[in-house]
């Protein structure tokens, strides 16, 4: 990584397994859709269980490879929920105080769970464009370190760890499908597969398809706030650092309405993974491109759904009846800032060319009113 100005690099991807080893999980692939003609154990389509990482969602590898590179001990973020639940989730064993910006619509429970995990939230009017600006104000009066939910170059490094695990266990895989909201996931996916033949399509509601926008206007654009039951994937333009890596790899963006990201998400639960609508975003889109006959994975992005947030809320009033006064307790195997041999220090590589085309893409569906972001 050079500096913060070069990008992430795959390079970025290594060292951040590395560093995630003990505080994340290294999730399962299960089984989804079997391949047409096929016979016992022969599945198309693999789920990546992200649902069932530690704090409910990816959005843990990338916020514990900027806490634990920056070193900091006050961070301010924006998000929708599941990076500030991740974060939050990391801050007591860290010794780490975490303040998180929602915008309007974000679900009580999750701004429940950040509140119960030791986080401090405030709550925005308007949609993720005012939440970011509040959450770069009250870094800059206060002097706390900006983590974004996505537009990050460790954040991208950390979720690309997902990206690395798929590849590991499914080297011949076809076809992955990431859901995009801000990007991070999909631009840690791309940075991967920089050099892997696999094809990556990035999967979006089509109420808000910043990504196909942006990439057929090649320059990010924003979109006006818009709902979708995918809650987590309402960002309203890529950000910087994500967009130039998705540019450089995605190879196709599909869009899903919000009936057939419920459809996905029924079709998860009984198959026994529960799934937020935005974790089944992915399975939307594998399902709309029907293509079931190669082998393929679809990254289940989240599952903090009611019940497993409630459920998760009730383990930590237990948790901390049972430990009563004596102080937050660390992650199984998880050392403090403090028991680290040293901070991880940004390496001055910068991103080479990997001789692989850029990519453009028409549109996948229209959005009024957009304009450059600036």
């Amino acid at each position: 990584m050079s500096g913060y100005g070069g990008g992430p690099v795959p390079a970025d991807v290594e060292r951040a397994a590395e560093r995630l080893a003990a505080y994340a999980r290294r999730t399962p692939l299960l089984p989804g859709l079997p391949a047409p003609g096929r016979r016992r154990g022969g599945w198309g389509l693999l789920l990546k269980a992200e649902h069932l990482q530690r704090s409910g969602s990816f959005k843990l590898r990338g916020a514990a490879n900027a806490v634990l590179a920056l070193g900091a001990r006050a961070i301010v973020t924006g998000s929708s929920g599941n990076h500030g639940i991740a974060l939050a989730r990391l801050a007591a064993p860290l010794g780490v105080r975490v303040t998180v910006v929602l915008a309007a619509g974000t679900s009580p429970a999750k701004a429940a769970r950040i509140r119960a995990l030791g986080g401090r939230t405030v709550s925005v009017a308007g949609g993720v464009a005012e939440r970011e600006e509040r959450a770069r104000a009250l870094a800059e009066e206060t002097g706390a370190v900006l983590v974004p939910s996505s537009d990050h170059e460790l954040v991208v490094a950390g979720q690309g760890t997902v990206g690395r695990e798929v590849l590991a266990d499914v080297p011949d895989v076809r076809t992955l499908y990431v859901p995009v909201g801000g990007g991070g996931l999909l631009a840690g996916v791309c940075l991967a597969a920089r050099d892997h033949p696999v094809r990556i399509v990035g999967v979006e509601p089509a109420g808000t398809p910043r990504y196909a926008r942006s990439l057929a206007a090649g320059r990010p654009v924003r979109l006006p706030p818009c709902d979708t039951v995918a809650d987590g994937l309402r960002a309203q333009a890529p950000g910087a650092v994500p967009f130039a890596v998705v540019r450089d790899r995605v190879d196709d963006l599909v869009a899903v309405s919000d009936a057939e990201i419920l459809t996905a998400t029924d079709r998860l639960r009984r198959l026994g993974v529960e799934a937020e609508p935005s974790g089944a975003v992915a399975l939307a889109g594998a399902l709309r491109a029907g293509r079931h006959r190669e082998r393929a994975v679809a990254v289940v992005s989240g599952g903090n759904t009611l019940a497993a947030l409630a459920s998760r809320a009730s383990r930590t009033s237990a948790t901390s009846a049972d430990r009563g006064a004596s102080g937050a307790s660390r992650m199984p195997g998880a050392p403090g800032l403090s028991g680290l041999p040293g901070l991880s220090r940004l390496s001055d590589t910068s991103a080479a060319g990997t001789g692989r085309p850029a990519r453009r893409l028409a549109p996948t569906c229209t959005h009024p009113e957009l304009e450059e972001t600036r």
